[in-house]
């Protein structure tokens, strides 16, 4: 029997129709049994979400969505799949015209984004069956997937899932959607953005995959992201507890709770690049190993240092925990606390925050064990890297001198 392998397809590599045909080259070009996990297509959830919000964009949205997917996927509301594209299109109407009349709600709001996934895979489904292949469409709460929360949740609940996941429905070439699933209260629940990377990295540990790759518009993970002017080499391997830390830290690739369900069973991630899939060299995520040298820097600007007399409130942890606000530090005696997190995410939690708020240039995590050279503020520091708070005038300067320091100029191009 053939090892499974779990493929997850991004919204960057669903800009265009032609687009499916390189799904469909990249299934084929792997030995193994696939299973695919789809995101909506480029651009969507951010429609969606829009519509969800402010009703008077709705009003062309649901005849550009059909127009959109039926470019995709040329005859999909016809034939085998009229049925449920017809019902999802339906469904989107139904909700938007609730929110329309003042009757909005989480879950209406979550059946609206949940989807752009859902068309996607009816779409990949159909143009990959006209390629040849066995493919089927499939919704990952109608088959099982439980995720920790209700309507909005940071994770899969990985084993309620393997108690209920029904595989008999798993046929061919299964086309599952990513990013959601059922909640604790059997509504539909969303995953943080960019959690379908996560919904792909639990179905390759409820399915036992020989291994999961990523499907990206890029090489793999790079030293340093290129947004700051650097063009470095990927990073052949990386361990599960770094790349969870570069994915704090400006490191966009992967989401952060993407390796947790891999950790376990030790399966590998491949990031590969769908416009480059005979790249020899993608980047490999697995087991940790002890790192001597520096591997990567990841950088996220914007910080906010909170800082009270009092210890941390417990409202304001599980609002956190609520929000998917995630701490690079967060420390809490009788004598008073410290909070350390992105300032992107500080409204979310301002009204409920006393004391002092500092606003600092960057965090940085430097991933690896190398003296490091430039004027800091060290966090902390873990089995995989430091954390340090850095203020500059010109950060991505500040952040090519670091490169520098840390690794052979030669690498830089």
């Amino acid at each position: 029997m053939d090892d499974i392998v779990v493929h997850k397809f991004g919204g960057s590599c669903l800009r265009e129709g032609s687009d499916i045909d390189r799904i469909a080259s990249s299934i084929r070009s792997i030995p193994g049994k696939p299973i695919v996990v789809v995101s909506a297509l480029w651009g969507m959830t951010d429609r969606l979400i829009r519509a969800a919000r402010e009703p008077h964009y709705a009003g062309r949205l649901v005849n550009d969505l059909k127009s959109q997917h039926l470019l995709f996927s040329p005859g999909l509301d016809k034939g085998e799949f009229k049925e449920l594209f017809d019902k999802v299109i339906s469904g989107i109407s139904k909700e938007l015209v609730n929110i329309s009349g003042g009757e909005s709600s989480l879950h209406s709001e979550n059946l609206i984004l949940a989807a752009g996934e859902r068309l996607s895979a009816l779409a990949v489904a159909h143009r990959l069956q006209s390629l040849g292949l066995n493919a089927h469409p499939v919704g990952a709460e109608d088959i099982g997937l439980k995720l920790k929360g209700k309507g909005r949740a940071s994770e899969i609940n990985i084993q309620e899932s393997a108690k209920s996941l029904d595989r008999d429905k798993l046929i061919g070439i299964p086309i599952l959607t990513g990013w959601f699933g059922e909640g604790e209260d059997g509504n539909l629940a969303l995953l943080s953005r960019g959690g379908s990377d996560h919904s792909a990295a639990a179905f390759a540990k409820l399915m036992n995959a020989s291994k999961l790759i990523l499907w990206k518009d890029v090489d793999g993970i790079k030293r340093l992201n290129p947004r700051w002017g650097i063009d470095t080499p990927s990073i052949p391997y990386l361990g599960y507890g770094q790349a969870s830390e570069l994915s704090l830290h400006g490191t966009s690739i992967i989401h952060p709770a993407t390796v947790n369900p891999l950790v376990e069973e030790g399966i590998p991630l491949e990031i590969r690049n769908i416009n480059n899939p005979e790249i020899d060299a993608p980047t490999v995520i697995g087991p940790d190993i002890d790192a001597s040298t520096t591997i990567a820097i990841g950088c996220q600007p914007g910080v906010a240092v909170i800082t009270d007399k009092k210890p941390l409130a417990s409202e304001l942890v599980s609002r956190m925990e609520q929000l998917d606000v995630i701490p690079w530090l967060m420390r809490s005696t009788p004598e008073g606390m410290k909070l350390i997190i992105p300032t992107h995410d500080l409204p979310l939690v301002e009204d409920l925050l006393t004391g002092r708020i500092e606003y600092r240039t960057a965090m940085i995590s430097v991933i690896g064990k190398l003296p490091i050279m430039i004027e800091h503020e060290e966090v902390s520091r873990n089995d995989y890297g430091t954390r340090l708070i850095i203020d500059s005038d010109d950060l991505p300067s500040t952040l090519t001198e670091l490169y520098h320091s840390l690794f052979s100029r030669h690498d830089c191009m």
